[in-house]
């Protein structure tokens, strides 16, 4: 078996893989946040993962002998870029390590960023011999458009050819949704208060600059005015998703553009939105355009272990 860890902003998560790349376990816990409040802090997060952690470890050596594990993957950094850094991803990385020294395994560290795109692409029907396709990670931390280029079976170069000058998709849901009274995480309850609306939600401007520099703050700064003034939830939530429906239409269009590349693979938790997906499968229906499974489009470790999986089998061995 192969573990994956990923504690990100809001989830801990682990997950089992088989030796054949099957599911065997997919564990997670929500971080806790505060009704009204638009997140928690890094330490505030940490202390949640490091609680939680235990529990999560526990449940899943009492249905598998983690003794059979052959090696850990574990989510290090949001993105694998010099410099990217998070102090949550800490609390994977101590747990790795724990482990790692009492079971004598090698740990691969991956990317918060490339667990999203190995999870959909394990949750979705893309091929992956496809050597180049764009990538699009949308979530709280991450709104980027990539060309990703495969070197190896757990390895691809991410060049990032769009991305949003301000506020992130997921921030811009959030931030949005507890406006409205939601929870935070809030883009379940979001999506089902844009399910209700019926009719035409106000049309917001959208911008991208020639660079391929997209933004949501005055998208956001615009319909906070709109609620303020009165706005029904329902319409509310609906204008959001068009918003981001509408950024991410020209964010991918411009990539493919650039790129020559038309294979699209979409992760990231505001990927999970259904009115967002058939709004770009339909406007782009020209391309091959794979969604990850929604389950597996918000935060979880089980794109990590699957990393853990192909870079063990197929790849060098870790720097220890």
């Amino acid at each position: 078996m192969f573990l994956g860890l990923d504690t990100s902003c809001y989830t801990t998560s682990a997950a089992l893989i088989s030796s054949e790349g099957c599911l065997l376990a997919d564990e997670r816990r929500v971080l806790d946040v505060p009704l009204g409040r638009r997140g928690l802090s890094q330490s505030e997060a940490l202390f949640q993962h490091i609680r939680n952690l235990p529990d999560i470890l526990t449940s899943l050596g009492k249905e598998h002998d983690l003794r059979r594990l052959q090696a850990i993957g574990v989510s290090a950094a949001p993105r694998n870029v010099e410099g990217s850094y998070m102090p949550v991803f800490l609390g994977g990385l101590n747990a790795a390590a724990v482990l790692s020294a009492g079971l004598a395994l090698p740990v691969y560290r991956v990317s918060h960023q490339e667990g999203h795109l190995a999870a959909a692409i394990f949750s979705s029907d893309f091929n992956e011999d496809d050597e180049a396709f764009i990538m699009c990670h949308f979530s709280g931390g991450t709104s980027e458009v990539c060309l990703a280029e495969k070197k190896e079976p757990g390895n691809y170069d991410l060049t990032v050819v769009a991305h949003s000058g301000d506020l992130h998709a997921g921030q811009f849901v959030d931030r949005i949704g507890v406006s409205l009274g939601f929870s935070f995480p809030a883009g379940k309850e979001v999506e089902k208060a844009a399910a209700s609306f019926k009719g035409g939600a106000p049309l917001l401007k959208t911008h991208m600059t020639k660079d391929g520099v997209f933004s949501f703050s005055g998208p956001e700064t615009a319909l906070q005015r709109l609620i303020e003034g009165g706005l029904p939830a329902p319409a509310a939530a609906r204008a959001l998703e068009e918003t981001v429906a509408r950024t991410l239409r020209k964010a991918l269009s411009y990539a493919i553009e650039r790129t020559g590349v038309d294979t699209l693979v979409l992760a990231g938790g505001v990927m999970s939105n259904q009115y967002i997906a058939s709004y770009i499968k339909k406007k782009l229906s020209r391309q091959r355009v794979f969604f990850a499974d929604p389950h597996f489009a918000s935060d979880n470790a089980v794109g990590v272990a699957c990393l853990a999986l192909a870079k063990h089998t197929h790849g060098p061995a870790p720097k220890m």
